[in-house]
């Protein structure tokens, strides 16, 4: 006979936060157990934040990233070099390089990376919106700039694939940042080597 779950308000919480990728059912309920016993005016201002959140912020159109004005304020700006395209995983990873001051182009944001284990393929990626604008004939640098770790190299893989074929150069960010580390706890010395010692793609 199959188990008939409970509706109760502590059940109903944990399957929302069950359907957020990568939190699973256990973590779901941890989330959940630690709200029950947070305060009132903690829970709320959850609520409130997440209620901000969904009103006042967007995605750009052009890159992808999370910002409150669409275009964002970096592809908005007529100083940048919209020509040169710096691809990261996520919204973070662009805070993290603005902080060295050394990158004067544009970014494009995935929000992810390869992962076929975990069922992200290309479709799950903004990767058709990249394609775009290199298609659309102002784009003469990529620099793949996703996390040195093999979901993401695997990742900078498919990109060059793609993207040498349409007559752009791929370049991508030199290997100062070690392996399996992340762009976004990166020190701002070491961005800033990795963007200025970029290489291309065939160079390994």
């Amino acid at each position: 006979m199959a188990k008939v779950r409970s509706n109760s308000a502590f059940e109903r919480l944990t399957d929302r936060f069950a359907r957020l990728p990568g939190i699973g059912r256990r973590s779901a309920e941890r989330i959940a157990f630690y709200l029950l016993k947070a305060s009132t005016q903690e829970a709320e201002q959850l609520a409130e934040a997440i209620t901000a959140f969904k009103r006042d912020q967007k995605v750009c159109g052009e890159c992808g990233n999370v910002t409150e004005s669409d275009p964002c304020a970096i592809c908005a700006d007529g100083e940048r070099d919209a020509g040169q395209v710096l691809v990261v995983e996520q919204p973070s990873d662009v805070a993290s390089l603005e902080q060295t001051g050394v990158y004067g182009g544009v970014y494009h944001v995935l929000m992810g990376r390869l992962a076929p284990l975990e069922g992200v393929g290309p479709g799950e990626l903004n990767i058709d919106r990249l394609v775009a604008r290199v298609r659309g004939g102002k784009v003469r640098e990529v620099i793949l700039g996703t996390n040195p770790t093999l979901e993401g190299d695997g990742t900078s893989l498919y990109l060059a694939e793609r993207l040498e074929s349409m007559g752009v150069e791929v370049t991508r960010l030199a290997r100062g940042i070690p392996t399996g580390s992340l762009l976004a706890v990166a020190s701002k010395a070491v961005l800033s080597d990795a963007i200025q010692s970029r290489h291309a793609m065939e160079d390994g």
